[in-house]
């Protein structure tokens, strides 16, 4: 049976959701990080399906995971962090659920030619992710990160990204 018009666009999304994550743990991966699985989808299987139309506050809770944990090598420090992919470069608070419970996370945004991230208080402050803002990943000293590793990544990123 073919699927319909909103199950492709629904399995269309979900597959760049999981390349842009991918990319993500794979660059962290190769910077030494510590990488786990934190999101609903990959901690609780078979979850989204039972949780379909319910909207308790728990519900809501479970759904907005964030997608991993990372342990930083150097500082031994650990962050919540959500991975989303936006073909217009653009993330704000208004994209997160009412309520968002991870007031600690870090959402990092990836798109046909830039990987940015942003926090959760940033976000609440009313900064955002446009392409025109500096919110580079490589900006974020609390990760430690190098430059050229994350331009490789960007890379690979418009290279999957290409036609989409």
């Amino acid at each position: 049976m073919p699927l319909t018009p909103a199950q492709e666009t629904y399995h269309y999304n979900m597959a760049k959701g999981r390349v842009a994550e991918t990319l993500i743990q794979e660059l962290f991966l190769s910077l030494g990080y510590n990488v786990f699985h934190y999101g609903m989808e990959r901690s609780v299987p078979g979850i989204a399906n039972l949780l379909k139309g319910i909207k308790s506050p728990v519900a809501q809770e479970i759904r907005s995971m964030p997608d991993f944990i990372m342990q930083n090598p150097n500082s031994a420090e650990v962050y919540f962090v959500e991975v989303k992919y936006r073909a217009n470069e653009s993330f704000s608070f208004t994209d997160l659920p009412a309520d968002y419970p991870w007031i600690n996370a870090y959402f990092i945004i990836v798109s046909k030619r830039h990987i940015k991230c942003i926090t959760f208080e940033q976000l609440k402050a009313g900064e955002f992710i446009s392409p025109e803002c500096r919110h580079y990943l490589s900006n974020r000293k609390e990760f430690e990160l190098d430059q050229e590793t994350i331009v490789s990544f960007c890379t690979m990123a418009v290279k999957f990204f290409k036609g989409v």
